[in-house]
């Protein structure tokens, strides 16, 4: 149970102007809103609060985005003339065969894939990642830092053979970068690979990719970049920074509809065994056995997730049109959100390497005496917040952040992540309510239950009717 507090019934939360020190004026920040921005499926979503409606204040994108607008129309044409790939010379096949190749044309752009590159379609960062442990050649070693979002961490250890080294969280890029070089120095496989997220899930903090493959290629090793939380906010360019692999998903990149990407070399994709065994993945069968394509079609077997593909696509062309302007409006907002949790008593930002690190729109915080969770129940319900708590699925990374609080420092924290769909007002709210939270507590009364924190007495409607 956790009460609120007893305040006098004039008491307010500190207005957002009164936090966070001098600061520009809101209308310089809305100004940012006016840049030539994609809208999103999402924008005006008007939510339930214990205070009324109010608009969806989306500061979650680090989990998942909306689906830009022009993706979503996208999908709605590719559904008109929908059916399986490769499969038919009728109309709608013909149509939708050229859609799914020229959508991997699209994305091979985006990423600035070399032309002997493969791109291959995969469901999620985890789904690709997992493809490429099983494409590794026998005697590969892997080197990861434990600091990696669990998909990227993770995968690695389920294979028959080879080498898993797992480096320690760092707390400096100079540390990283040195360990690295140690482990890779030390290291005696035919193949080495070094397995980095461009930004951290958790912090936004970005790794100096250039560095990573310079060290890597000392020692003759190859490089797989999480790119997950990166490519929405900076690009990606293959060819121009010598990265060899490159993962990342749709659904964090505005286009939700269940496709991801592995893209990188051909050498290691082609001579594995296929990582979904069935049609689609063979050039023929016949009594002496299999023969399996080559190219991205070896790990695609089965009726390919078509609606995704162009979806990603579309989203790849949209942001890589518009990437000036988006990073300009993610970097406005991202300063204001930074100071303002700063500079509020008894709030905790969370960094690895420290003041002045370079980052994407990511701040994970805590406040004393608050569990995480109960801080973004309370966001959303008295606020219509939308944030997340917890690990992150990086649990290694935020037990170290973590590890350094006095007793009583929560054990899990509160990440809120901009995008698209993010405005300068929902800062502004989000900053002047977990000023109120540090300093008072929650205005309404909560319980812990089976599915978390719960107002005693919730006057919202949050039960909607199915979709379907």
């Amino acid at each position: 149970m956790y009460a609120a507090s007893p305040t006098p019934s004039t008491l307010t939360s500190p207005s957002p102007h009164s936090v966070g020190g001098p600061k520009r004026p809101l209308g310089d920040l809305a100004a940012a809103c006016t840049q030539r921005l994609p809208g999103t499926t999402a924008d005006g979503l008007v939510v339930p609060t214990a205070h009324g409606p109010r608009d969806y204040a989306n500061l979650d994108h680090a989990a998942s985005t909306p689906a830009l607008t022009v993706v979503a129309e996208a999908v709605e044409r590719t559904l008109r003339t929908y059916a399986s790939v490769h499969r038919g010379n009728g109309f709608a096949s013909r149509v939708t065969s050229q859609w799914y190749e020229q959508a991997r044309e699209q994305v091979a752009r985006f990423i600035g894939a070399r032309e002997d590159d493969l791109v291959v379609f995969t469901r999620t960062t985890t789904d690709s990642w997992n493809l490429l442990a099983r494409a590794l050649p026998l005697d590969t070693t892997v080197v990861v830092f434990a600091s990696e979002h669990h998909s990227t961490l993770l995968p690695w250890g389920s294979r028959s053979s080879g080498a898993t080294v797992t480096l320690p969280v760092p707390r400096t890029v100079e540390d990283g970068l040195a360990w690295l070089d140690s482990a890779l120095a030390t290291t005696h496989s035919a193949h080495t690979l070094v397995v980095v997220a461009g930004a951290s899930n958790v912090t936004g903090e970005v790794w100096p990719v250039e560095r990573i493959v310079e060290v890597a290629r000392r020692h003759g090793a190859r490089v797989a970049l999480d790119a997950a939380q990166l490519v929405p906010h900076r690009a990606v360019d293959l060819a121009a920074s010598g990265v060899d692999y490159v993962a990342f998903s749709g659904h964090k990149l505005y286009a939700p509809y269940g496709a991801g990407v592995l893209a990188g070399r051909a050498d290691w994709l082609d001579a594995a065994d296929p990582y979904l065994v069935g049609g689609g993945a063979t050039a023929r069968v016949d009594q002496c056995g299999v023969t399996w394509a080559t190219g991205a079609a070896r790990h695609e077997g089965g009726s390919p997730n078509v609606v995704g593909a162009v979806a990603l696509a579309a989203a790849c062309a949209v942001i890589q049109e518009r990437r000036e302007d988006l990073a300009r409006f993610e970097h406005t907002l991202a300063e204001r959100l930074r100071r303002g949790l700063e500079a509020i008593p008894g709030v905790h930002t969370h960094s690895l390497f420290g003041p002045g690190s370079d980052r994407v729109g990511v701040v994970a915080f805590t406040i004393d005496g608050l569990d995480s969770s109960l801080v973004s129940t309370a966001l959303s319900v008295e606020h219509g917040i939308g944030v997340r708590d917890g690990k992150f699925c990086a649990h290694p990374l935020v037990d170290a952040l973590l590890a350094d609080g006095d007793e009583g420092t929560p054990t899990t924290a509160v990440r809120a992540s901009l995008g698209l769909a993010s405005r300068p007002e929902h800062v502004e709210r989000l900053v002047s309510a977990v000023a109120g939270l540090a300093a008072y507590g929650p205005t309404l009364s909560y319980a812990r239950g089976p599915q978390g924190w719960e107002p005693d007495h919730d006057p919202r409607v949050v039960d909607l009717p199915r979709p379907w």
